[in-house]
C-alpha cells in the first residue's frame, strides 16, 4: 500500500478531468470554477509537486515519475495566466494540461493496479472509459493483412455489403478507418431510473426483468421492462419482433436513447441497447458516432464493422507527421486520432482528434500547393521581361483617368515579376469595377513590347467580348496615328481599323510597331477560326482574347509570353494548365472579383503569389442597397419601373434552387412569364437561365448589353460577367437563399457608370418555412445594407455558412477535405506555417525523418508529378 501513498495525494486525474471538459463545454469562458481556472489550480500546484516528488521515493519506475514532474513544472501552473488568454491560447493551453493528465494515469497504470478494477464498484462510464482507453491505446485484435485489403476480409462485409459501402467511396480497409463520422450521440451520461428526464438523450444500466413480443397497432414489436435499483421502466422497439429472444431474464443491458411519455409514464422508444459483458460498449454508454449512410447499412451494423477495423489496422496507420511537427502543435499520434475520433472517450478528446485529422489534411494540401508552385517556376526557366517604361507612361498618359494607389501598388508587384527570370504565378483579386482589366492591359503590352504573345481567356463569350472592346478602347485612345490598310474604320475607334472579320484590330503610335489584337470565340465561323489559328501559329496576332477555344488542339501560338486568365475560381486546373502549355513556361495571371480572404486564398490558389486591388476608382458611387419585407414587392417592381422610364435597364434575380438546376429553370421561367404578363406587359423583358443552350445565353446576354431589352430576368448565372453600364437596379428575390458573397457579386453588376444604382433584397415570402422569418436570415440582408466591403462581407458569411461552392476543392484541383473546414482560418494558417518552414528546409522531402511525409503526399496528390 505505501507505494500508492504519494499518488493518493496528487489531485485525482478524474476530478480535474470533469473541470477540464465543463470549462470545453462552456466554450473556455472561464467559469468552470467559481473565482476562475487561475485561482483553482495556483491553489493546487504546490500539493501536485509535493505529491510527485513524494511519490519518487515510493515507487519503482521513477524515470517516469521524474519525467511527469519535469513536464508537470513546463505547465507552470502556480503561475497561470489562463483568465487573460484568448479563446484559442486558452483551447491550447487545456489541450496541454489534458496531456499531462493523461501522462499521469500512463504512470499510474505501470505502477499499480487501477482501482477501477478492483474493490468498490465504480460507474459505468468510469469502466467505460479505461476499456475505450486501453483499447485505442494497445489494439488487441491486430490482423495482418494490409490497408489496401477490401472490406470484405471483415466478417459480415459480404461482396453485397461492400457494393453499398463503395456508394460512399468506402472500398479498403483504409477507406474504412477514414470513414469518419458525421457526429455524435451523447449517451455516456449514466442516470439512475428514477432520474431519468422526459425529452434528454440518457443512459441507464439495468436488469431484464421481462422480454416478450408485442403488438403495437397492426405491427409486431419488442417490449421488455427493465429495472435498477431505484425502479423499473419500460422499452419497446417497434417492427423489430426479433429482438425478443435477444434479451436473457436477469441479463444486463445498457440502453441509451431519448425518454418519452406515454400515457403518463416514461418509456424508451426505440432506443440503442447493448448487452453489458465483458467488453468495450460501441451502441450506448458512450459518445456513440453517427455515420454517413445509404440504403441498405444500418448503425449498428456500420458501427460494428468501424470497430473492427480500428481495433484489427488501427495500429498500421504510419504516422507520417514530423515529431518535431507534432509535438510543436501538441498533435495526438496518427493512431489514436482515427481510434478516438471514431470512437472517443469524451468531447475533448474528440475534439483533439479531429483537430489532428484536420491539421494533416490541410498540412497536406498546402505542401502540395507549394510543390506545384516550385515546379511550374523552376522546372524550366521562364521569359525575362525588360519594362518599357515608356510604353507605360505613354498608355497611362492617355487614359481618361489615374490609376488608384492600389492599381499602382499591383502594377509595380507584376512588373517585378514579369522582369524575373522565371514564371510570375500571381492572382489578382479586386472587387468587380476595381480596374483589373486596366492592369491586365499593361501586362499583355510588356508581353508585346518584348516580341512575345498574350492572351487573356474569359469563361464566357459575352465576357470575352467585353474585355476585347474594354482594351480596344483603351488602346484606342493610347494609338497616335491609324494604321492605313485594307478594312473599314471603326466609328468610336478614330486610330483603329477593323479587319472584313470584325474580330481583329490592328493599332500604332505607342510600339515601335503595329500592334494587332483579336477576338476568338466558339460562336465564330470556321473560315474565321481557322484564318485566326493561321494567324497565331505565324505571330500576326501579339493579343488575342477568348473562351475555351483559346485551349482548343488546333490553337498553336507562335511565342506566348503571358497567358491571363479572367474568372479564376470558374476554370479547373486542367484548363488553366492547357493555356499555360500553349507555350515554354508563360506568365501567368489570373483574376478573380471573387472575394476570398487571404488565408484561403492561399490555399486554395496557394501555387499563386497574391495582389489585391482594394481600392475603387475616386467617384464610384456606392449602390444603394435595402432589405424589403416581402409585403413590399410591388413598390420595388413601381421603383424599377420609374428608372425603366427613365432610360435605365434593370436585373431581377429569381431564388435559388439548391436541390435542382431543371428546377429553378423552370422556376424563372414561371417568374418571366408572369412579370412579362401581369407585371410589365409594356417592356421588353429577357430570361437567362444554366438549362438554356450556350448559343441562347449569349444571344440574351447581348441583347440585353445593346439596350434591346429592358429588364433581364435570371438565376444566378448573372453572378460573373455581365458589365452593363447602364444598369442601374439590381432586384434580388428569394435573398435569404443567397450567401452574402453572391449577393455583393450580383450588386457589383451594376453601378457601372457614374449614376446612382440600387440593389433591393426581397426574401421568399410563397415557401411555408422561409428562412426571412428568422432573425439570422434578416441580420444578413440587413447587414448588405451596411457592409459594402467584399472582403468583409466574405468574412462573415464564411462564418455564418461554411466555405460554400466557391470555396471548394473541386474546381480548384486540390484533393477533397474529408474532415478539415476551410473556414477553420487559424488551423489553416497553423498547417500553412508548418508547410512553409518545412518547404524550406527540405523541399523535395529527401530526408529520412521525411520518407513516410513523402509517400503520404504522393498518394494524395496522385494526380501531380512531383512526388512521383
Amino acid at each position: 500500500m505505501t507505494q500508492e501513498r504519494g499518488f493518493d495525494k496528487v489531485i485525482t486525474s478524474d476530478s480535474l478531468r470533469k473541470i477540464l471538459e465543463l470549462e470545453y463545454k462552456q466554450g473556455y469562458s472561464d467559469k468552470a470554477v467559481i473565482g476562475g481556472l487561475d485561482k483553482y489550480l495556483h491553489k493546487q500546484a504546490g500539493k501536485i509537486r509535493q505529491s510527485l516528488v513524494l511519490s519518487l521515493n515510493e515507487v519503482k519506475t521513477k524515470e517516469l515519475v521524474q519525467q511527469l514532474l519535469s513536464s508537470f513544472d513546463a505547465l507552470n501552473l502556480a503561475n497561470s495566466n489562463y483568465n487573460s488568454c484568448d479563446v484559442s491560447e486558452r483551447k491550447r493551453w487545456i489541450i496541454r494540461l489534458f496531456d499531462w493528465l493523461s501522462k499521469l494515469e500512463e504512470v499510474k497504470q505501470d505502477t499499480r493496479t487501477s482501482p477501477l478494477l478492483k474493490g468498490k464498484e465504480t460507474s459505468l462510464h468510469e469502466r467505460n472509459k479505461v476499456r475505450v482507453t486501453t483499447v485505442a491505446k494497445s489494439y488487441p485484435q491486430k490482423k495482418s493483412e494490409s490497408l489496401d485489403s477490401s472490406t470484405t476480409i471483415i466478417k459480415g462485409i459480404t461482396p453485397r455489403v461492400a457494393t453499398k459501402f463503395a456508394k460512399l467511396n468506402v472500398r479498403t480497409i483504409h477507406d474504412l478507418l477514414y470513414f469518419f463520422p458525421r457526429r455524435y450521440v451523447d449517451y455516456s451520461q449514466r442516470k439512475p431510473i428514477s432520474e431519468l428526464k422526459e425529452g434528454e438523450e440518457q443512459t441507464i444500466v439495468a436488469t431484464i426483468w421481462q422480454a416478450r413480443i408485442a403488438t403495437f397497432g397492426n405491427r409486431q414489436g419488442t417490449e421488455a421492462i427493465v429495472g435498477d435499483e431505484t425502479g423499473n421502466i419500460r422499452v419497446v422497439w417497434f417492427n423489430q419482433p426479433y429482438l425478443a429472444k435477444k434479451f436473457p431474464t436477469n441479463a444486463k443491458v445498457v440502453i441509451g436513447g431519448t425518454v418519452s411519455l406515454f400515457k403518463g409514464q416514461k418509456v424508451f422508444e426505440s432506443p440503442e441497447w447493448e448487452l453489458l459483458e465483458n467488453k468495450e460498449l460501441i451502441h450506448t454508454g458512450r459518445l456513440v458516432p453517427l455515420y454517413p449512410l445509404t440504403q441498405g447499412l444500418y448503425p449498428r451494423q456500420v458501427r460494428k464493422w468501424t470497430k473492427e477495423a480500428i481495433d484489427g489496422w488501427a495500429w498500421q496507420v504510419s504516422d507520417f507527421l514530423p515529431l518535431e511537427i507534432k509535438n510543436h502543435c501538441q498533435l495526438l499520434d496518427l493512431p489514436e486520432a482515427i481510434a478516438q475520433i471514431h470512437y472517443p472517450d469524451d468531447h475533448l478528446i474528440a475534439e483533439r482528434a479531429k483537430e489532428r485529422l484536420a491539421f494533416d489534411e490541410l498540412f497536406l494540401l498546402q505542401l502540395g500547393v507549394l510543390a506545384r508552385k516550385r515546379d511550374w517556376q523552376e522546372s524550366q526557366p521562364g521569359n525575362a521581361f525588360n519594362i518599357d517604361q515608356e510604353v507605360i507612361d505613354t498608355f497611362l498618359h492617355c487614359l481618361p483617368f489615374t490609376l488608384t494607389r492600389a492599381q499602382e501598388r499591383v502594377l509595380e508587384e507584376i512588373l517585378a515579376d514579369l522582369k524575373q527570370p522565371r514564371a510570375m504565378s500571381r492572382l489578382l483579386q479586386g472587387e468587380v469595377g476595381s480596374g483589373k482589366t486596366v492592369i491586365a492591359t499593361l501586362a499583355l503590352l510588356m508581353a508585346v513590347a518584348n516580341g512575345y504573345q498574350g492572351a487573356l481567356m474569359a469563361p464566357t463569350e459575352v465576357l470575352a467580348e467585353q474585355h476585347f472592346s474594354n482594351i480596344c478602347d483603351y488602346l484606342s485612345k493610347a494609338s497616335a496615328h491609324p494604321q492605313p490598310s485594307k478594312g473599314r474604320w471603326l466609328g468610336g475607334h478614330p486610330f483603329c481599323r477593323e479587319e472584313e472579320t470584325g474580330n481583329i484590330r490592328c493599332y500604332t503610335g505607342f510600339l515601335s510597331r503595329p500592334l494587332t489584337i483579336a477576338l476568338l470565340i466558339g460562336s465564330l465561323k470556321d473560315s474565321v477560326k481557322e484564318d485566326l489559328h493561321r494567324k497565331i501559329k505565324q505571330g500576326e496576332i501579339d493579343i488575342v482574347i477568348g473562351t475555351h477555344a483559346l485551349i482548343q488542339k488546333e490553337v498553336e501560338f507562335y511565342q506566348l509570353g503571358l497567358a491571363v486568365t479572367d474568372e479564376q475560381q470558374r476554370f479547373g486546373v486542367l484548363q488553366r494548365s492547357a493555356l499555360r502549355q500553349k507555350g515554354f513556361n508563360p506568365h501567368i495571371l489570373v483574376m478573380t472579383a471573387t472575394p476570398i480572404p487571404r488565408t484561403m486564398a492561399l490555399t486554395l490558389y496557394g501555387d499563386l503569389d497574391l495582389s489585391v486591388i482594394d481600392e475603387l476608382p475616386p467617384g464610384r458611387q456606392e449602390v444603394k442597397t435595402r432589405f424589403l419585407e416581402p409585403q413590399y414587392t410591388e413598390k420595388a417592381y413601381s421603383f424599377l419601373r420609374r428608372q425603366v422610364s427613365n432610360g435605365k435597364q434593370a436585373f431581377i434575380i429569381c431564388p435559388l434552387i439548391e436541390e435542382s438546376e431543371i428546377l429553378e429553370a423552370k422556376a424563372a421561367t414561371t417568374e418571366y412569364e408572369y412579370l412579362s404578363r401581369e407585371i410589365f406587359p409594356d417592356l421588353k423583358l429577357g430570361l437567362l437561365h444554366g438549362r438554356m443552350p450556350p448559343g441562347d445565353k449569349e444571344k440574351v446576354m447581348r441583347r440585353f448589353r445593346e439596350g434591346m431589352l429592358d429588364i433581364l430576368v435570371s438565376t444566378s448565372v448573372v453572378e460573373v460577367g455581365i458589365d452593363i453600364p447602364n444598369a442601374t437596379v439590381m432586384l434580388v428575390e428569394g435573398a435569404e437563399r443567397f450567401g452574402l458573397s453572391q449577393l455583393h457579386q450580383f450588386r457589383g453588376r451594376v453601378g457601372r457608370d457614374k449614376e446612382q444604382a440600387y440593389c433591393l433584397l426581397i426574401p421568399s415570402c410563397h415557401c411555408e418555412r422561409s428562412e426571412a422569418t428568422t432573425p439570422e436570415a434578416r441580420d444578413r440582408l440587413q447587414l448588405m445594407e451596411k457592409t459594402h466591403d467584399g472582403f468583409a462581407l466574405a468574412e462573415k458569411d464564411l462564418e455564418l455558412r461554411g466555405p460554400g461552392e466557391f470555396f471548394g476543392t473541386h474546381q480548384s484541383g486540390l484533393p477533397d477535405l474529408k474532415i478539415a473546414k476551410l473556414s477553420n482560418l487559424h488551423l489553416l494558417e497553423l498547417a500553412r506555417q508548418e508547410a512553409i518552414a518545412l518547404f524550406q528546409s527540405d523541399s523535395n522531402l529527401e530526408k529520412p525523418e521525411h520518407r513516410l511525409l513523402r509517400q503520404q503526399l504522393s498518394q494524395v496528390w496522385s494526380k501531380s508529378t512531383e512526388w512521383s
